[in-house]
């Protein structure tokens, strides 16, 4: 039975099962046992999200391991996913405050979302869509590698995001329950939001359970001058409501043995109650928003992903994972003005587009350490991935994107040697072989429903990469370790964006230059000091790309520009225990980059805010007062940014916010503030990534949420 089982055997296997194997594997993993809580979860050092469970301390590249405190930390302040991860990940973009995360850049580049080893992201057609996936109500961690790596495969040219789901709590029946209001500070009734959250999860005999369910309702929201913040046609979070339902259940084969079904659904959809009011960007007037009713139907993201993990801890000596997923997603888009078309009544309407991407997957691996003398862990394995993608217009069924098939598998290996007592070694290999089926297609002509544009011949275009990683750990003194790594990433161009843009006759898919893979690699050096009460890590990075791609505004879409571009990065993150009550974390990060616009070779022109985060300085403070009474306050500076375009220069901003939780005698209560002092700020998107009438949005104001949650 389970309660009669070892908590090492039955417990330590994450949710990600089917994970791939890391690039960058633990000096101290090697040999030793896991760490588990006492919830039976992983210790927050383990990263889940590699194969070979590494410890964040102890890996040649920098990664970050944000604990269900973090996240519950912040979600008391705020509900906006950016703003989360803005103030969790180093080097993310600050939040666009908005349903798209165009711009929400990690080192400049993409980043791969994941859910318990599942890819989230869409690199066949970048809706910007793929971050609002599930709610964080949902997740236990969030497991962060930094910089381009290829061991989830196709996606991470910027590094890793993955969230690991909650699993079931020790005990036959456990409940929770939870429920938040939010408002601006003048209590305006459009501004009130709420939401809902219960959770049963529990263990009986070999099985153990869990069923989750959250609904959220979002008011507008309000800036620092008590005015409407604009709303965005293509995208808003915004005026809008989402529910997420999740549903697990295991068994345990033996001790060793475990299998895992998990489900997972989530829809958020706007609810089209106002319409924006274009803003002066010249004048230094922001777009706004006014009750209305919008043309179209709201945009949404309805999103449903399923795995089911099978793990054997000592299969003749090996640990074998292996893992079967689906993801559909679908995301609709606002009305834009650039597809007419005449109804039956032969008024002119706009059309809005969606996107479809509907994958299937399996991962295996199979890894055996002790060799060599208890010197060597060995672990290979084999990826497979279909991604089946296409953009319609949805009144007039038009194609606007044709359906891509993608075909990908991908075989690795992955060594982690302890050459001496203080010495790492760390290296592999990765085969990525990939097709791009595309049928023949046309495209549309925007000013016209009834002509096509171009036709385009189809075709497969093939691609094979191997990737190559390359680390050393070195512990210098019992507080100082030193490490270096060497990390290539692998990613598709947006093909969707590719193929849309297609305006010349004569074109055929297996010609097009721009479907070239994008292939980032990613050198870094960094320190870790470790004081007891006190930690320091520093990090500088370059991500170079051959044959990157840059986001440009054109003629009133953005286009993807195949250019050589590089980037290059300083991290430092510090964290202090005054002592048992009070908690200091400290993080500063830069980055600047350039592309090579005029394709001589040489990269020439600095990187907007659409790629580029700027200088950011984040300060936070958690005290524990009593028994009952928490609080944190955290600041968040951004500092100017110049560059070449005088248009898209950044003015900084500084933002604080406040959280304090009460215990009560059941349950506990909190109250958070966002932009504590009620800063009136233009937010980084709209300085420094676009230059639009329409797209000049202030930040969210000051606003306040008041919680409770009761576990029984």
């Amino acid at each position: 039975m389970r309660n009669n089982q070892s908590p090492d055997k039955r417990r330590l296997l994450p949710a990600t099962l089917g994970a791939l194997i890391p690039l960058a594997a633990p000096t101290s993993a090697l040999g030793q046992d896991t760490t588990v809580t006492d919830h039976g979860q992983l210790d927050p050092q383990v990263i889940t999200a590699t194969r070979n469970k590494s410890f964040a301390d102890d890996t040649p590249q920098k990664t970050t391991i944000i604990t269900r405190e973090q996240i519950e930390q912040q979600l008391t302040i705020t509900q906006d996913f950016g703003e989360v991860l803005s103030q969790l990940i180093p080097s993310y973009s600050p939040s666009r405050q908005k349903l798209s995360s165009a711009g929400e850049t990690f080192r400049g580049r993409s980043p791969l979302f994941l859910i318990d080893g599942v890819p989230q992201s869409n690199p066949l057609r970048d809706g910007a869509r793929d971050s609002y996936t599930i709610d964080l109500a949902m997740v236990e961690r969030i497991e962060v590698i930094h910089g381009a790596s290829a061991e989830h495969g196709l996606g991470a040219t910027g590094g890793i995001i993955n969230f690991v789901t909650k699993r079931a709590d020790a005990g036959r029946f456990n409940q929770h329950a939870g429920v938040q209001l939010t408002s601006d500070d003048d209590f305006e009734s459009e501004g009130f939001g709420h939401k809902l959250d219960y959770r049963v999860s529990g263990q009986d005999g070999d099985w153990d359970y869990l069923a989750a369910a959250t609904q959220q309702q979002r008011g507008v929201f309000y800036d620092g001058n008590d005015e409407l913040v604009g709303i965005a046609y293509p995208g808003e979070s915004q005026n809008s409501e989402s529910y997420d339902l999740m549903a697990k259940l295991g068994y345990w084969i033996d001790d060793n043995q475990n299998l895992e079904f998990s489900v997972n659904h989530f829809d958020l959809e706007g609810e089209g109650d106002y319409v924006p009011e274009s803003g002066d960007r010249d004048e230094g007037h922001p777009t706004t928003a006014r009750k209305g009713d919008p043309i179209g139907d709201p945009g949404y993201n309805e999103v449903t992903k399923a795995h089911l993990n099978y793990s054997h801890d000592d299969w003749l000596g090996n640990e074998i994972d292996a893992q079967l997923y689906t993801q559909r997603f679908r995301a609709q888009f606002g009305i834009t003005p650039y597809f007419p078309y005449q109804d039956a009544n032969g008024d002119t309407r706009y059309d809005q587009t969606r996107t479809e991407s509907d994958k299937i997957g399996a991962k295996f691996t199979v890894s055996r350490d002790g060799l060599l003398d208890d010197r060597l862990r060995l672990t290979s394995g084999l990826d497979l991935l279909q991604d089946e993608t296409r953009q319609m217009l949805v009144h007039t069924g038009r194609t606007y994107v044709p359906e891509m098939q993608l075909r990908n598998y991908a075989l690795f290996l992955q060594g982690d040697y302890q050459l001496t007592d203080a010495l790492s070694l760390h290296a592999g290999a990765r085969h990525e072989e990939a097709e791009l089926n595309v049928d023949d297609f046309s495209t549309i002509d925007r000013s016209n429903v009834t002509q096509d544009q171009v036709a385009v011949d189809g075709g497969s275009p093939s691609f094979d990469e191997t990737l190559l990683n390359a680390g050393v750990v070195y512990q210098a003194t019992d507080r100082v370790q030193l490490y270096a790594n060497y990390s290539e990433g692998f990613g598709m161009p947006d093909a969707g964006r590719v193929l849309r843009g297609i305006d010349d006759a004569g074109q055929d898919v297996d010609t097009l230059l721009q479907l070239q893979p994008i292939v980032t690699d990613n050198r870094e050096i960094g320190a870790r000091f470790d004081w007891e009460r006190y930690g320091l890590e520093v990090s500088y990075y370059e991500s170079n790309s051959e044959f990157g791609e840059r986001l440009a505004f054109e003629n009133g879409t953005w286009v993807g520009s195949r250019e050589k571009t590089e980037i290059q990065g300083l991290e430092i993150t510090g964290d202090a225990r005054i002592n048992e009550a009070h908690k200091l974390k400290l993080s500063y990060t830069h980055a600047e980059g350039e592309s090579d616009t005029d394709g001589d070779g040489d990269v020439d022109t600095e990187l907007t805010g659409i790629n580029i985060a700027p200088d950011t300085l984040r300060l936070g403070w958690s005290a524990s007062w009593n028994d009952r009474l928490s609080s944190h306050l955290q600041y968040s500076h951004y500092f100017d940014r110049s560059i070449d375009d005088p248009e898209l220069e950044f003015d900084g901003y500084g933002l604080v916010d406040a959280s304090l939780t009460y215990r009560l005698p059941v349950g506990r209560t909190s109250l958070g503030i966002a932009n504590l002092t009620d800063e009136d700020y233009f937010t980084y998107y709209s300085q420094a990534a676009r230059a639009s009438d329409d797209y000049y949005f202030k930040g969210r104001g000051r606003t306040l949420t008041l919680g409770y949650q009761v576990d029984f």
